[in-house]
C-alpha cells in the first residue's frame, strides 16, 4: 500500500514538473534568438552610420558638406558688377566699336584694367605670326610647359611632339595652355624674350594699360582694359593666319600614335547666325568669363569686348544681346553711347 502511494506521488510530481521542463527549452531558444537579434541589430546600426545606405541618411551626410565660397573676380571686388545698363549685360566691362568708322556703339567700364585670362593668347599668336617662324618645325612639350600657376590639366602630355603650326591652332582654337607656353618657350631668346616681345608689341599698338607676364593667361598679372583689347582685336583681325586659326571649329591632331580631336572654346563659331572674323575666349577666377570678337553684324564690322562676365554662358549671352540690339536698329537709329550704357571708369 505504501509502495502504491509512493508510486502515485512520484507520477503526480513528474506530471506537474513536465510543463515546466517543456517551456524551459523554448525560452532558452528565444533568449538565444533575442540575443542574436540584438547583436545583429547593433551591428546593422553601426554599419548604417559608418556606411550610410538609406537615401535619408545619404542626404543628411551630403547636407553637412561645406563647399569653399567662389573666389571673387577683380571686377567684383572693385564693385564693377553694380553698374547697370539697358541691355542687362552680365559682363561688368563691355565695349562695342564699329571697326570702319571707329564709332563707339556701346561702352561700360571700358577703361577698367582687369586680368584678361586666355585673351592673352591672342597676343601670343600675334607675336609668333609676326616672327615668321617655321610653322612646320617640331616642338616637344616639356615639363616647363606644365601649369604651376593654377595646376590645370592638359591633353598634351610631356614628351608629345607637334608642329609649331599645330600648337598655334590648339592655343588659339582650344585655348590649350601647354601649347601656348611651348610657343613662348621656343621663341628665339626663350620665354623672357617672348614676354618682352609681347609687351613691346602692346606698346606699339597703343595698349598703354596692358601688361603681360607669361603667354597663357593663367596669371592674373596679365592685365588690360577693354579699350586696349579693342585695339588688339582690330589689328589682329587683319592677320590671315590668326583669322583662320581662331575661327576653326575643330581639328584632328596626330600626337604620337594617337589621333586627338580638339574643338573651339567659342560655340558662336559654329552658329550660322554669326559671321565671325576673329575671336578668343578666356577664363580664370580672377578675370571671370571673357570674350573678344570681330564679327559682321547687320552689314557692319564690329569689335566686341566682354570682360568679367558672371556665369559660364553669360559672355555668349551678352554677345547675342548686342547682336540683336544692333540688328533691330538702323545705324542712324542707334542711341548715343552715353544714353545706352552709363560710362563708369574703373
Amino acid at each position: 500500500m505504501n509502495r502504491l502511494v509512493h508510486a502515485i506521488a512520484i507520477s503526480v510530481l513528474a506530471l506537474s514538473l513536465a510543463p515546466v521542463a517543456a517551456d524551459a527549452a523554448p525560452h532558452k531558444r528565444v533568449a538565444k534568438k533575442e540575443a542574436h537579434a540584438s547583436i545583429v541589430k547593433r551591428a546593422r546600426v553601426s554599419k548604417t552610420y559608418t556606411v550610410p545606405r538609406s537615401p535619408m541618411v545619404a542626404r543628411q551626410s551630403r547636407s553637412i558638406v561645406r563647399l569653399a565660397p567662389a573666389k571673387p573676380s577683380f571686377g567684383e571686388m572693385a564693385g564693377l558688377h553694380a553698374t547697370q545698363d539697358e541691355l542687362d549685360l552680365r559682363s561688368s566691362v563691355a565695349l562695342v566699336i564699329d571697326q570702319d568708322s571707329n564709332e563707339i556703339l556701346l561702352r561700360k567700364n571700358d577703361s577698367a584694367v582687369l586680368p584678361i585670362a586666355s585673351i592673352t593668347k591672342l597676343m601670343t599668336g600675334l607675336v609668333i605670326s609676326e616672327a615668321k617662324l617655321p610653322m612646320d618645325e617640331a616642338v616637344t612639350i616639356s615639363q616647363d610647359d606644365v601649369d604651376t600657376e593654377k595646376f590645370t590639366g592638359s591633353r598634351l602630355r610631356v614628351g608629345a611632339t607637334l608642329t609649331r603650326g599645330e600648337l598655334m591652332q590648339l592655343a588659339l582654337m582650344s585655348s590649350e595652355n601647354r601649347a601656348a607656353h611651348a610657343l613662348g618657350r621656343t621663341y628665339p631668346g626663350g620665354l623672357n624674350a617672348f614676354v618682352e616681345a609681347m609687351n613691346s608689341r602692346a606698346k606699339l599698338l597703343g595698349m598703354n594699360d596692358t601688361k603681360y607676364v607669361e603667354p597663357t593667361g593663367l596669371s592674373s598679372r596679365n592685365q588690360s582694359s577693354a579699350q586696349d583689347l579693342a585695339r588688339l582685336v582690330a589689328f589682329a583681325s587683319n592677320d590671315p593666319m590668326l583669322r583662320e586659326l581662331t575661327t576653326t571649329p575643330e581639328r584632328q591632331v596626330e600626337v604620337g600614335n594617337r589621333t586627338m580631336q580638339f574643338h573651339t572654346t567659342n560655340r558662336l563659331v559654329k552658329n550660322p547666325a554669326w559671321e565671325i572674323g576673329l575671336q578668343k575666349t578666356g577664363y580664370i577666377a580672377e578675370a571671370g568669363q571673357c570674350l573678344v570678337m570681330q564679327a559682321k553684324v547687320a552689314g557692319r564690322k564690329l569689335i566686341m569686348v566682354f570682360l568679367d562676365s558672371a556665369g559660364k554662358l553669360s559672355r555668349i549671352g551678352d554677345a547675342e544681346r548686342v547682336r540683336k540690339w544692333v540688328e533691330t536698329h538702323s545705324p542712324s537709329g542707334l542711341p548715343s553711347p552715353n544714353t545706352i550704357i552709363r560710362q563708369v571708369n574703373g
